[in-house]
């Protein structure tokens, strides 16, 4: 197996190390419509992956690729999105998104210029978008190595089963994953990988 910079990295951590071990190495992909990932993880909350898999496709039917997505959301009848399988709030998050995406263009254009911290910040401005969902967009949609989704439930699980971890509450064990996940930066992003694909393995 080709060794990565991250991979080496990861490696020394020896509970992650036995997770590594049994994978491949992770390469991030590019999404460059990042108000069309945003869509879909809208879509993807709450939801079975399957299930948003085809909400998602007849979602997509309804918008012409080659014409600008927020524009054409703003003018989508609310009836023809809750016909595709869009609930009344996904519907309404969609439209605070396209709302937005047009409002701040040149923001939204340049994204790839702004921190982590920075995106985030920006937007869970917008109504119906959690830090997590903007977690998720640096992570699968913008090549963002050193992310920790803490919130995330499979995360937590993961890591609750990979370093028994003890926790009376919420906040104790997030204090304990962050503590855990300190020594992965900056390649914070493929660990959490790791530790999804292990968990569903």
């Amino acid at each position: 197996m080709t060794s990565t910079p991250y991979f080496t990295h990861l490696q020394k951590d020896k509970k992650l190390e036995k997770v590594l071990s049994e994978q491949q190495p992770i390469v991030l992909k590019e999404e460059k419509d990042h108000v069309a990932y945003l869509c879909s993880s809208i879509i993807g909350q709450q939801l079975s992956t399957k299930v948003a898999a085809v909400i998602r496709d007849r979602f997509f039917s309804l918008i012409d690729a080659e014409k600008k997505l927020a524009e054409q959301i703003i003018g989508l009848d609310i009836d023809a999105m809750l016909s595709v399988g869009l609930s009344q709030s996904k519907a309404a998050y969609m439209k605070n998104l396209a709302s937005f995406s047009i409002e701040h263009e040149n923001q939204i254009s340049s994204l790839n210029n702004m921190s982590d911290q920075e995106i985030v910040k920006f937007l869970t401005q917008i109504k119906g978008i959690g830090a997590w969902t903007v977690e998720m967009l640096l992570m699968f949609a913008m090549q963002r190595e050193d992310v920790f989704p803490v919130d995330d439930l499979g995360i937590q699980q993961a890591m609750i089963k990979l370093y028994e971890i003890e926790a009376s509450s919420k906040k104790e064990l997030k204090l304990k994953m962050n503590l855990i996940a300190d020594s992965w930066s900056p390649y914070r992003t493929y660990a959490s990988m790791h530790l999804w694909r292990w968990k569903d393995s």
